[in-house]
């Protein structure tokens, strides 16, 4: 409750000034609480509390100065302790935050499917506010969302939100589905606000600083409890709310929540109505309840239960208090009954009957009558009309493509250069949306965390696109993401006890039905019906690859879940267990050693009519999403390790889909050795294949093959286990891809393996794509490339390997500094550049080399160097 804070030397704030008083989340703090101890497993590690990812940081405004000390404008909602590191105070600076903005008198309607009562394929947020201070949204109903009416985030502050409905959700009954009225933010109001059916009605989210206030909010039938979700939220104030059949929550949660634990510090709630109360003293901190009618659980405070208190509003007393005058919304409290109804005469007994003859106010009803006495004045001069912004939006200009991808004499070109750079995936499973995962995340185009946007939580796709190009990204992969929510990451074969799923998300290419309950508690699939979601947003990610130059590898499967864990089946949307289409794989789910599943044999038996029929209808949506795209590669899955007959299957659909539509599309062909051979010696099937794929074999270093069998229900890293992979060598690299670049020079071969030193060279000298070269600022290299092949190794103990052709130029790799270049079949002159295999970085020699020379040429620094004759 501090506003005054003492330095021990002399500071250089100003009064003014906006500054962030951070309370660290130490290690010595986490551990002093028991937060390190938070649901311990044996192999993942997912709700514990970590250092800083608990940290308080209060957003406040110097108001007043001596040499050693400054005034903030709103008191401190936790104690800044010395023995768990104390506190810092830093100044600041935001020029780009809004503020004195509004949303008013308005209705919002989210439309939705009426055949399917949970349907989620609508707008999940109402509104939300963000980098925003000193705003308000007051009078806004909200219909049918899946989420939030208004969810205020983190870095928003002063923030009031009155007499606003939500009315109806339409969504999953679980976890960050109706989220009614929520907020992250500080300095917040929720005041005369009216939810039902929500999930959490009023809650107060992760290390949420404070303060917050609810007051005379009302939450009727809920399905889960209104309070503090978990983390640390301080300095909340429930005022006269009421949660009528349902709970308030100020309680420890240990693991749920994903390790909510102490969900709330020092925390009041005044006068409030439920059927319970949760309220539990945190160390170093307390809670408190005062005039409940409510069941009371926990050790926190229970102070004066039953019993009808006075100021009726805690909240507007010390607004009273703190200003010295009343609120001019004092008129707009909703006044409980407190009269005797006891020991009553029987004049009062006989007012009482009449009156109950009458519905009770409630504050629904409550809402509307404010509105009613109290109309807003409204002056909409100077502002800007909606046919403005629309013309506007008119107006911009769409981002033209950049050139198509293709394959040229073997090689995977952008118009007329060879493409080379890191390849990127997206994350397969993991995350969570505390900070130090958001620190640092990997990039997925179908991670979902709702009303939230930026790295970590739903991918920006703009941004995402231009941190690829600054990274040397050229290749995107995409796959399907091994489960939807992060319970599972334990790897537990169980059904889930209840819906309280944890984000991010990780969107599945189909949409829920509506009906029953998976293994995950939210409703089954429906494999016939598309989630709009996943592959708009595919869509989208396709086009900017189109515009900004990138390559968009979809992958159409993820064999994860077929093999290996059980947890990977368990939440599987193709399980039957987990969809309304009866697919026809057993149940329950037998699991070897009470852990393994082996389901990739039922799973690729095209013999089975009805899985058939759902594969060929989700291999054809695949290629119909991104009909459209120059730059999209279709690829059957990069675990694949499965039988003949699925490959030839799916590319048999491809095949049939690019003849009803007169249009071919760029297939690469993964898979272990002997199946890929397979699938390359068949004169029907080879001709569909543009790109191979190295994979799921190798050459080993002593020259012996590394080459697992398909269709044997075993993971690449099973066989890993049972075989001998060995280490691969640049020349044995160079070996695996030239070989199929010389069997079928009209493909491109991408080596996709880790290899020895420079083994990225060694397959791009032998005609391999895609390679992961260091970044070279000279686009023609990579249009000298396009038009080479491959010069045969003469002698490999020397390392030196060619690719060239005459009249165009050539790249050399040399592991010594010296060269001995040979032009004596070749008349035509060049120009000799070094480029560092390692940086890329180009070193003009000032060198022309005479057509017909044989010459020695030294490089300007030890080690291997790449010389670039070239005509230009």
């Amino acid at each position: 409750n501090s506003t005054e804070l003492t330095f021990p030397e002399p500071h250089c704030f100003e009064v003014g000034d906006r500054v962030i008083v951070q309370r660290p989340s130490t290690k010595e703090w986490i551990e002093k609480i028991g937060a390190d101890k938070i649901g311990i497993y044996v192999d993942y590690h997912l709700t514990k509390w970590e250092p800083g990812d608990f940290d308080i940081n209060w957003d406040r405004t110097v108001v007043a100065i001596t040499p050693r000390s400054i005034t903030i404008d709103a008191p401190l909602t936790n104690s800044l302790d010395p023995q768990f590191g104390g506190g810092k105070v830093s100044k600041y600076t935001w020029n780009g935050r809004i503020k004195n903005v509004g949303i008013e008198n308005i209705r919002l309607i989210s439309a939705y499917d009426p055949a399917n009562a949970k349907d989620e394929n609508h707008r999940w947020m109402g509104i939300t506010l963000e980098n925003v201070s000193d705003s308000w949204v007051r009078r806004m109903v909200a219909e049918h969302f899946v989420s939030s009416a208004v969810a205020v985030w983190e870095t928003a502050k002063r923030i009031t939100i009155e007499d606003c409905k939500s009315l109806a959700p339409v969504g999953e009954i679980g976890a960050y589905r109706r989220y009614a009225f929520q907020t992250l933010g500080q300095q917040v109001l929720f005041q005369r606000c009216y939810a039902e059916y929500a999930y959490h009605s009023f809650s107060v989210g992760f290390t949420t600083p404070g303060p917050n206030a609810f007051v005379q909010c009302y939450s009727y039938l809920p399905f889960s409890f209104s309070g503090a979700i978990g983390g640390w939220a301080s300095g909340i104030l429930f005022d006269k709310m009421t949660v009528d059949g349902g709970n308030i929550s100020l309680a420890f949660r240990d693991v749920d929540g994903q390790g909510g634990g102490w969900a709330a510090a020092n925390s009041v709630c005044w006068q409030c109505r439920a059927a319970k109360i949760f309220l539990d003293n945190p160390p170093g901190a307390q809670n408190w309840a005062f005039g409940s009618w409510a069941q009371g659980y926990g050790n926190g405070s229970h102070e004066l239960s039953d019993s009808f208190l006075k100021p009726e509003s805690l909240y507007y007393a010390q607004l009273e208090a703190r200003t010295g005058k009343k609120s001019t919304d004092n008129p707009k409290i909703l006044i409980y009954d407190t009269d005797r109804s006891t020991a009553l005469s029987p004049e009062l007994a006989l007012k009482y009957s009449e009156r109950s003859k009458k519905a009770d106010l409630t504050m629904e009803a409550w809402i509307d009558l404010m509105i009613e006495a109290y109309p807003l004045e409204t002056d909409t001069t100077g502002g800007i009309q909606i046919d403005q912004i629309r013309k506007k939006a008119q107006e911009v200009n769409h981002a033209s493509k950049k050139a198509a991808v293709t394959i040229h004499n073997g090689w995977i070109v952008r118009g007329d250069q060879v493409l080379t750079g890191k390849r990127e995936r997206t994350s397969l499973w993991r995350g969570s949306t505390r900070p130090s995962e958001l620190a640092n995340p990997q990039p997925n185009l179908l991670r979902f965390v709702p009303g939230r946007i930026g790295r970590g939580l739903t991918d920006n796709l703009d941004t995402l696109a231009s941190d690829l190009i600054r990274e040397n990204v050229v290749v995107m992969q995409n796959y399907p993401s091994l489960w939807y929510e992060r319970r599972r990451d334990d790897h537990a074969r169980t059904r889930r006890a209840d819906a309280d799923v944890w984000a991010p998300f990780y969107e599945q290419p189909f949409s829920r039905s509506g009906q029953g309950e998976a293994f995950d508690r939210l409703s089954k699939y429906d494999l016939t019906q598309w989630n709009p979601w996943y592959w708009a947003r595919l869509k989208k990610f396709a086009n900017l690859a189109d515009e900004n130059g990138l390559l968009f590898i979809e992958e159409h499967y993820l064999q994860h879940n077929l093999i290996e864990e059980g947890a990977h089946w368990v939440d599987y949307p193709w399980r039957s267990a987990n969809n309304i289409n009866d697919l026809g794989f057993a149940e329950n789910t037998f699991y070897a050693g009470d852990k393994r599943v082996f389901m990739a044999g039922e799973f690729y038996d095209t013999t089975h009519v009805v899985r058939k029929h759902f594969h060929r209808a989700y291999i054809r949506k695949s290629l119909d999403s991104f009909k459209d795209n120059t730059n999209v590669i279709h690829h059957l899955g990069m675990e694949y390790t499965g039988p003949l007959h699925f490959v030839e299957f799916w590319l048999d659909v491809i095949a049939e889909w690019e003849k009803e539509n007169n249009q071919d599309v760029l297939v690469m062909l993964t898979g272990t050795k002997n199946v890929q051979d397979a699938i390359l010696s068949d004169p029907k099937r080879s001709g569909h294949v543009d790109i191979i794929e190295i994979l799921q074999w190798q050459y080993r270093d002593d020259g012996s093959l590394y080459a697992p069998a398909g269709g044997l229900s075993l993971a690449p890293r099973q066989y890993a286990r049972i075989m001998e992979v060995g280490e691969s060598s640049f020349d044995q690299v160079y070996r695996a891809v030239n070989e199929y670049r010389a069997k079928y020079p009209g493909k491109a071969v991408v080596y996709s393996r880790r290899g020895g030193n420079f083994s990225n060279w060694a397959a791009f000298l032998a005609g391999g794509s895609l390679v992961n070269l260091p970044a070279i600022k000279n686009d023609q290299f990579f249009k000298d490339t396009a038009e080479m092949g491959c010069v045969p190794v003469e002698n490999p103990q020397n390392k030196v390997y060619t690719l060239g052709k005459k009249g165009t130029g050539y790249i050399i790799f040399c592991e010594s500094s010296e060269l001995k270049i040979d032009l004596e079949n070749d008349k035509n002159d060049y120009h000799l550049r070094w480029v560092n295999p390692s940086t890329g970085a180009i070193v003009d020699s000032g060198t022309k080399l005479q057509g017909g020379d044989i010459r020695t040429v030294a490089a300007p620094a030890e080690g291997a160097v790449v010389v670039w004759l070239s005509k230009k």
